[in-house]
Order: C-alpha cells, then sequence, then structure tokens
C-alpha cells in the first residue's frame, strides 16, 4: 500500500489514535505554505506594522514641562533663589501660539519665558534639568544630565533649548477637534467629495450608456479619450484649469467673477481625473443586460422611460453605488488636486502635508491621518457589503441586449460625450500649449525651453528618469509578486488560516490613503533602531510603498484569472510528480498571461503618476517627475511643470502602445492555443 501511494506520489503519515490515516505533507505543499508565510510576513511589515504606528504616534503628546526646569540668576557675583520656569511662565504671562501644537522636534527658547527686562545686569544663568531621564535642555549643541546645574554666560542664555516632553493621551484628537481651521477641514473634504460624487456617476452612467446602448459614431473614439486622465498625475488637470480659467487664462471670463482658485477648481479637477474610474465600473455594468427584459416591456406597451426606471437603473443600481463610493474615497484622499488649485480651501489631504512639513509635527500628522482614513474606509466598507449583495443579471438563457436603432437618441449621447470628451481634452491641450508657450501669455511663439528641467528647481531630468526606473521596478517585481501571492491564495491546499490572513491583509490598501502610508513609512523606516532604516531615503523603499500602495487591485484581478482555471491542472500535475513551481510557469503563467500583462501595466502607469504615497520619502537622489511638478508648481515654475507632466503623459501613452504590441505579439506567437 504504501509503495503504490510513494508511486503516485502520495506521502502517508500514522495512524491517528481514532484509527484514522494523517497524511504527511509533501514537499511541495511544505514550500507553497512557507512561501505563503514570507508573502504574509512581507505585507505584515510593509504595511501594517507601519499603519500600526500611526495610530501609536497619534496618541502620543507632547508638551513642554517648564515645572521640569530650574533657574538660577548670577548678579553682583551672588546666585539667585532658585525657581522653576513655569513660575516664570505664570508671572510673565508667558503662553505658547495656540495655533501651533508642539510636536516631538518642537524646541522653545528658554529666553522666551523671561522677560528681558528681568534679565538686565545679570552675569550668568544656572540651569537645572530635574526630570528624572534628563535631556530636555539643549545647552551648547549638548542634552543636559538630570540632577547636574549647568552655568550659562549672558551672551549664550539665547541659545538654550527645552524639549518637549511625551506622554499618551488623547489630547492631540481634542485640539484637532476643538481648533476650527482643522475641523473645517472634515466638511469641506466631505462636502467637495460629496459633491463630485454625485456629478462625477450619472456623468459616467451617461457616457457609458452612449458606449453599451446606442448606435452613435466614434464610440472608440470617446471611450480613448476617457481613459486619457488615468495617464497623469492629478497635479495636471489643476495647472490645465489655471492656464484656462487662471487670472491670464484664456476662458477667465467665463466665469464671470468667480474665482478657479478653491473649491470650484478642486470640483472640476476632480471631475477631470476621478471619470476614467467611475466610466470604467459603468461600462461593465451597463454592458451586461437580458434582451428579453426588454422585449417584455415594449410587449406590455411600457414606455421609454418606464422602461429606463424598472429594468435599466435596477440592473445598474450595484454599479452606481460602486462607482460612487470609488468617486468619494478617490476625491476625500486625493493630494494633488487641492495642492495646484485649492487656494486656500483647506482638505485634509492638505493639512496631513502641512503638518509634516510645515510644522514637523508628525503626532498631529497622525491624527489627521486617522481622520482621513475613516472616511475612505467606510466608503471601501460599504462599497464591498453593496457588491455581495449583487446577483447575476445574465443566465445561461439570457439573450445579449442589441440597442434599437433611433437617430434622436444617437444625436443626443453623441453630443453629451463629445462635450465631456472635450472637457478632458481640452484640459490636456491646454497644458501642453502651456510647457511648449515662451512666455504665457505674452509670448506665445513655440519652444522647448520649459523641458530644460536641469535649470528649474524639481530634480532636473534625473527626476523623470528616476521615475522610469521606480515604475519599471514597481511593475516588474510588483507584478510577479502579486500574481504569486494570488497564485498560492487559491492554489494551495488546506492551510486555510493564512490563506484567508493573506486575503485579508491584500484588501486593506484599497482603504489607505496614499498619504497616510507615507507618513506610516516615516514612522516604520525612519528609526535608527530599524534594522531597516537603510531602506530610507533610497529607491527601495519607493517601490515598496508602491507596490504596497497598489497591491489590492492586481491582487483581485490575478485571483479572478486563476479561479477560473480548472483544479485538474494541479491534480494531474501531483499524479505526474511535477514540483508545484513547474505547473506554476508553464501552465498558470501561460494561461494568466493577459492578466498579468494588465496588472503590469495597471502597476507601471500608476507608479509613474503617484505623488501623494512618496511624497514624504524621496530624497535629494531619488525625486521622481510627479514629485518634480510639485516642486515646480510650488517655485512658480508652473509651465515647467506642465511640461514635467505632459512628459509622463507621453510616457504612458508610449509604454501602453508598446505594451499592447508586445503583449499583442507574445500571444500570436508562443500561445496559439488561444486561437482555433
Amino acid at each position: 500500500m504504501s509503495n503504490l501511494a510513494a508511486e503516485r506520489g502520495i506521502l502517508l503519515g500514522s495512524r491517528n489514535t481514532d484509527g484514522g490515516i494523517r497524511p504527511k505533507m509533501a514537499k511541495d505543499e511544505l514550500l507553497q505554505r512557507g512561501l505563503l508565510l514570507v508573502i504574509i510576513a512581507y505585507l505584515f511589515f510593509a504595511l501594517l506594522v507601519p499603519l500600526a504606528l500611526v495610530g501609536i504616534k497619534s496618541v502620543q503628546v507632547f508638551s513642554f514641562p517648564l515645572n521640569r526646569i530650574s533657574i538660577e540668576f548670577k548678579q553682583n557675583g551672588n546666585w539667585s533663589e532658585r525657581r522653576s520656569l513655569a513660575s516664570w511662565a505664570e508671572q510673565s504671562g508667558f503662553n505658547l501660539n495656540p495655533d501651533i501644537k508642539p510636536g516631538e522636534r518642537s524646541r522653545l527658547d528658554v529666553a522666551s519665558v523671561i522677560p528681558r527686562k528681568e534679565r538686565r545686569d545679570v552675569e550668568a544663568f544656572r540651569l537645572r534639568d530635574n526630570d528624572p531621564k534628563g535631556g530636555i535642555l539643549f545647552v551648547n549643541g549638548t542634552t543636559t544630565v538630570a540632577g547636574i546645574p549647568v552655568d550659562v554666560a549672558y551672551q549664550d542664555f539665547g541659545k538654550v533649548q527645552l524639549k518637549p516632553a511625551m506622554s499618551y493621551g488623547f489630547e492631540n484628537f481634542k485640539y484637532y477637534f476643538e481648533t476650527p481651521a482643522l475641523r473645517q477641514s472634515i466638511l469641506n473634504s466631505l462636502f467637495i467629495a460629496l459633491l463630485v460624487s454625485s456629478i462625477v456617476t450619472p456623468i459616467a452612467f451617461l457616457f457609458a450608456y452612449g458606449l453599451a446602448r446606442t448606435h452613435m459614431r466614434g464610440k472608440s473614439s470617446f471611450k480613448l479619450i476617457a481613459s486619457l486622465p488615468v495617464l497623469v498625475p492629478s497635479l495636471l488637470p489643476g495647472i490645465g484649469l489655471v492656464y484656462l480659467f487662471g487670472k491670464q487664462g484664456i476662458l477667465t471670463p467665463l466665469l464671470f467673477g468667480a474665482s478657479i482658485y478653491g473649491p470650484l477648481g478642486i470640483v472640476l479637477a476632480s471631475i477631470f481625473f476621478t471619470l476614467p474610474h467611475a466610466l470604467m465600473i459603468m461600462s461593465v455594468t451597463l454592458s451586461t443586460s437580458d434582451q428579453r427584459l426588454y422585449e417584455a416591456a415594449d410587449v406590455l406597451g411600457a414606455s421609454p422611460w418606464r422602461v429606463f426606471y424598472t429594468v435599466t437603473l435596477p440592473a445598474a443600481r450595484y454599479g452606481l453605488v460602486s462607482a460612487f463610493f470609488v468617486v468619494f474615497t478617490l476625491v476625500v484622499t486625493d493630494f494633488g488636486v487641492p495642492k495646484v488649485i485649492g487656494g486656500g480651501y483647506q482638505m485634509l489631504a492638505l493639512d496631513i502635508y502641512k503638518q509634516v512639513i510645515g510644522q514637523q509635527n508628525f503626532q498631529m500628522g497622525a491624527v489627521v491621518s486617522l481622520v482621513l482614513l475613516l472616511p475612505a474606509f467606510l466608503a471601501f466598507v460599504v462599497d464591498r457589503l453593496v457588491s455581495r449583495k449583487q446577483v447575476s443579471v445574465l443566465t445561461a438563457r439570457s439573450v445579449p441586449y442589441t440597442p434599437k436603432d433611433n437617430k434622436q437618441r444617437d444625436a443626443i449621447f453623441f453630443s453629451f460625450c463629445t462635450f465631456i470628451s472635450l472637457f478632458v481634452l481640452a484640459i490636456i491641450i491646454m497644458c501642453q500649449i502651456a510647457a511648449l508657450a515662451k512666455y504665457w501669455p505674452y509670448n506665445l511663439s513655440l519652444g522647448l525651453q520649459h523641458y530644460d528641467f536641469n535649470r528649474m528647481d524639481g530634480g532636473g531630468w534625473r527626476s523623470y528618469t528616476n521615475s522610469l526606473m521606480m515604475a519599471f521596478m514597481t511593475a516588474s517585481i510588483g507584478a510577479v509578486l502579486i500574481f504569486f501571492g494570488a497564485y498560492l491564495v487559491e492554489k494551495t491546499r488546506n492551510f486555510k488560516g493564512p490563506r484567508l490572513a493573506l486575503q485579508i491583509i491584500a484588501m486593506v490598501p484599497m482603504a489607505v490613503p496614499g498619504m497616510v502610508l507615507g507618513l506610516a513609512y516615516i514612522f516604520f523606516f525612519n528609526n535608527p533602531e530599524n534594522p531597516l532604516n537603510a531602506l530610507y531615503g533610497t529607491m527601495a523603499i519607493l517601490v515598496i510603498c508602491t507596490i504596497s500602495h497598489l497591491y489590492t487591485v492586481p491582487h483581485l484581478t490575478a485571483a479572478a484569472t486563476l479561479k477560473q482555471m480548472d483544479a485538474e491542472f494541479e491534480a494531474v500535475s501531483m499524479s505526474l510528480k511535477q514540483p508545484f513551481w513547474r505547473t506554476f510557469t508553464r501552465v498558470s503563467i501561460p494561461v494568466c498571461f493577459p492578466a498579468m500583462a494588465e496588472i503590469w501595466i495597471y502597476l507601471f502607469v500608476n507608479a509613474m503618476t503617484t505623488v501623494s504615497a512618496v511624497v514624504f520619502l524621496y530624497s535629494a537622489t531619488t525625486t521622481l517627475s510627479s514629485i518634480a511638478v510639485l516642486n515646480m508648481d510650488d517655485a512658480g515654475d508652473i509651465a515647467p511643470a506642465a511640461a514635467m507632466g505632459m512628459m509622463i503623459f507621453y510616457t504612458n501613452v508610449g509604454v501602453r502602445l508598446l505594451h499592447g504590441w508586445l503583449t499583442g505579439r507574445i500571444i500570436t506567437n508562443h500561445q496559439k492555443w488561444r486561437r482555433r
């Protein structure tokens, strides 16, 4: 019996106490489980641990312990009575700036606590650090020791600084919600996200309806134009709108005195960059319909509007809800649009940037990150719950829907799709004109001087080559890693707990805004005690962060493709004693090659355009082109910023065309079994 089992690749172990046979795992199964645990460990350290640190940082409270510092004055050779800084602050009425919350990098000049008139005729100062651990005073560049007095000359007293002490509590959250300006950011973000979602969802529905349910001309052109916004960073539509409707814009009079800087600009730019995402969902939703339902409605004498409300809309309701929440999440977590065209309008993503970059207050940045995470997470949960309730519209007996001829309907939808396409093209064309015009709007002759990035403040051409390198590494490493992880989830036998754990962890990035993940990486990797600290500031951390940030969609794509493969492939492979890696490379990858190719291009394009996930992580040698757009816009070099944005656009278009050609050639020449 055992010999026969061994010949068939089955290993038998000892009997259980209940008389059954306990199978012994083969080497392949052990290897699969080990590799599955490795990928879980990667996501654990690249995703879960950094995010946990955001929560820990948010409850770290820093305050200046004035009562732990005592000071004496030397006058006429005699030392005065010892007093604490807290008593001096009470006497002088000293108060910290209420608009700035102390962080771990904050410092307080001790001289600012004691009035200048009280320091006259003082020869020297004696400071004593009474903190149990010491080290809260900086004197002459060094920290003090607990209980040891330090004498400071009068001329050096202005250099003495106090370091804040740390405790744990929820004072940061209290401060956030009690500060009107910060609290208003929540309302602003929710208002803009709800408004844009309410506008984009019906636009995407009507656009997709025109593509799927009419006979209008130019469908392929409309579909191509509507997909262009995914090829540019979210900063670019803001720049395009500035040239269209800014103070010197060509269409500024159309605003009738209104300003493009603020809510109006944020809404228009957000419509531009979220439209393709909603359109993709609605196109899939409206492409699957049963002709018999419409024929039955016609037989019953239902009017076209009644058919629309009773047949079309109910079948598309889940797609509408999903598109709404996808747009909501994209808008509420976006950083690029409000940064370029928001003016003084406060948004949550901007608050994180200002707290971290502007004030170096990482604790308040963590608080804003958690506040930002909440609406994004809730939108993700609602979307997943709604998608679970969706039922199949098509059955085995369904008849594909074929729209009837209706010239009036086709003309209406052609006009609508033309208007939306012109809106998309106007922004992209305006950015191209701005990149080529020598001096807008006074000298509109064309030139390439704005493409001389080495003269601009943004990292030069090195930023562009860095982006190419990072995008290629992200796409190549990420496609293999994510597809292999999905393969292990779907094809590993038993081991249900870790498989479920990887499936759950893989969903987390979808609900985590890029800026939150970037800030989390600062907390985790920028720690000298962390062995992985060497990665901080390198290209590797940008690749790791981008793969982690984009993990969910490729994982779902790979898992859906692998589910379509029958388990018999693995069963036959085992019976033939073939190792799993051979089945993976010779069967799974060739069969799933189109899906892998789509994962690769998805990662590449998004890595080229990403801003929020890497805005905190780049160094002087690893600046990226999308970050260069941000830096040049900050420096007032708007035309060069538009030129760099267009370079990203050219690159994504070129790589997409090359990718499509190579994929087609590979399938044609090496996968002839796909054709009959």
